[in-house]
C-alpha cells in the first residue's frame, strides 16, 4: 500500500485555496465524531468576501491598487535583457553608447583592437600633425569634422590665440562633436562648427570674415558612427534602411536612386566608383530584379547580389561575395553624395583658400578619390602653386592596424602652398 504524509497534502492543497479564487470557498472540516486517526473530509462552504481588506489573510490584490508613495524615489526602469555574453544589436550596446560612464569598459573594447559602437578613432594623428604642424595663434579647418578627434589634437596646438573651423554635413554627428569639444574647454572664441560641405570651403572662409587658412585637412573617410547605425543605412551586416546619405535631408536615398537610375548610369557607377569588375552583369540584373520588388533594406540589396554571384557561377567564398557588395555599397554611397564632385570642387579651391605657406593634408580610403589628390597636387606643384608635395603616401604602420582594422585603406597626401 502506497504510503503519503496527509499533513503535506493539506498544506499543498491550502496553497491552491490561497491562490485560486474558484477554491476561494473549500474549508476542511472535521466531524466531532471522527476518530483522531481518520483522514479529513472537506466541504464546500459558500465563499468569503474578497474585497480590499477583507477575507483571507492573503487575499487578492485589488482592482486598483495604492498610488505609489510620492515621498519615496522612483523606481528605476529595468534595462531590457538580451540574449547571449555580448549583446550585437546598435540599440542594446548602452555601454559603448555611454562611454562617460563605463569608461573601464570602453579601455577593453579600445585594447582588443576594435572601435566602440556610437564612436571614431581618428586614423594616422601623429603623420597629421606633422604634416601640418598647426601653431598657436593660426587658423585652421577640419573639413570633415566627424567625431571631432583630429579637431581636438589640432585645437589644443592651435592655443593660444588659434582658431579651429570645422565643417560637417551631418546634421545628426554634428551636435554631438560641438558639445563634445565644448565640454573640453573650446568656446566659440577658438572652435567654430558650420553645417556645410567641403565644396563650400571658400565661401565658409569668407562668411567667417577670414582671407585664408593655415592648416586644412579633409579626412574622407566615412565615420564609424555612420557605419555602425543600422539606421543609417550604410552598413549590410545588420538590416536597416537602404539609405547611404550623409545628409539624411538630401534626396535621393539609395533606395530612391536604384528605383531610377538606368542600367548605363549604373553600371559607370559601379565602375567608377568602386572598380567593380562585375560592374555591367551586376547592373543588368539588379535593374531586372527591381521590376518583382524595389530595393528598399540593405539586407535585401546584400542578399540580391549574393543571389546573383551564385546563379552566374562568381561566388566563391564569404570573402569573395562580401568583398562585391562592400564595393556596391561604396559606389552607392559616392554617388548619392556626390563624394567625388566634391572633392573636384575643395582640390580647385585649395590654393586660394590656404594663406602663403598654408599647409594641406588629405585622408583618402579608395583608389578614385586618391588619384584625384595626388594629380590635383602634382599638377599644382608644376604651376607653381604649391612649393612641395609627398612623392609616396603615407599608410597607417603595423601598430595602428593592429589597434584598429578600420584604418586599413586609409592613404596620406599632402601638400605646401608657395609663399
Amino acid at each position: 500500500m502506497r504510503l503519503f504524509n496527509v499533513g503535506h497534502c493539506i498544506t499543498r492543497f491550502a496553497g491552491l485555496i490561497l491562490e485560486s479564487p474558484s477554491l476561494a470557498g473549500l474549508r476542511c472540516v472535521r466531524p466531532a465524531s471522527a476518530a483522531v486517526a481518520s483522514p479529513p473530509k472537506f466541504t464546500l462552504l459558500p465563499a468569503p468576501s474578497l474585497a480590499h481588506g477583507e477575507g483571507l489573510p492573503m487575499s487578492l490584490p485589488a482592482d486598483n491598487p495604492p498610488p505609489p508613495d510620492p515621498a519615496l524615489p522612483p523606481r528605476p526602469k529595468r534595462r531590457p535583457r538580451y540574449a547571449g555574453k555580448n549583446p550585437r544589436r546598435f540599440e542594446d550596446r548602452y555601454k559603448e553608447l555611454a562611454p562617460d560612464r563605463y569608461a573601464d569598459d570602453i579601455a577593453k573594447i579600445l585594447a582588443s583592437g576594435k572601435t566602440p559602437v556610437g564612436t571614431h578613432r581618428p586614423i594616422l594623428v601623429a603623420e597629421i600633425l606633422e604634416v601640418l604642424a598647426p601653431k598657436p595663434g593660426e587658423v585652421a579647418v577640419d573639413c570633415t569634422l566627424g567625431f571631432g578627434g583630429h579637431a581636438r589634437e589640432i585645437l589644443g596646438r592651435l592655443q593660444p590665440g588659434g582658431r579651429l573651423i570645422g565643417l560637417d554635413v551631418d546634421p545628426i554627428e554634428q551636435p554631438k562633436t560641438t558639445e563634445r569639444l565644448r565640454a573640453a574647454g573650446f568656446g566659440p572664441e577658438t572652435f567654430t562648427a558650420v553645417r556645410s560641405n567641403f565644396a563650400g570651403l571658400a565661401k565658409v572662409l569668407a562668411t567667417q570674415g577670414l582671407a585664408g587658412a593655415d592648416c586644412v585637412l579633409a579626412d574622407l573617410g566615412v565615420s564609424s558612427m555612420q557605419l555602425d547605425d543600422p539606421a543609417r543605412g550604410f552598413t549590410f551586416k545588420v538590416d536597416g534602411p537602404l539609405d547611404l546619405r550623409l545628409n539624411p535631408q538630401r534626396s535621393p536615398s539609395a533606395a530612391e536612386f536604384l528605383a531610377q537610375v538606368t542600367e548605363a548610369r549604373l553600371t559607370a557607377v559601379l565602375t567608377n566608383f568602386a572598380d567593380e569588375p562585375h560592374a555591367a552583369l551586376l547592373a543588368r540584373e539588379l535593374a531586372r530584379l527591381r521590376q518583382e520588388a524595389p530595393f528598399t533594406r540593405t539586407r535585401q540589396l546584400a542578399e540580391a547580389l549574393q543571389g546573383i554571384l551564385a546563379t552566374h557561377g562568381l561566388s566563391r567564398d564569404r570573402d569573395t561575395d562580401q568583398g562585391c557588395i562592400r564595393r556596391v555599397f561604396q559606389a552607392l554611397r559616392i554617388a548619392i553624395n556626390d563624394e567625388l564632385g566634391a572633392l573636384e570642387m575643395l582640390l580647385r579651391q585649395l590654393p586660394s583658400c590656404l594663406n602663403p605657406g598654408g599647409r594641406v593634408a588629405v585622408l583618402t580610403f579608395h583608389s578614385g578619390e586618391d588619384r584625384r589628390v595626388k594629380h590635383a597636387f602634382r599638377e599644382g606643384q608644376r604651376a607653381g602653386v604649391y612649393s612641395a608635395t609627398i612623392e609616396e603616401v603615407i599608410r597607417p604602420g603595423a601598430e595602428e592596424l593592429r589597434a584598429n582594422s578600420r584604418s586599413a585603406p586609409a592613404k596620406l597626401r599632402w601638400a605646401v602652398r608657395a609663399a
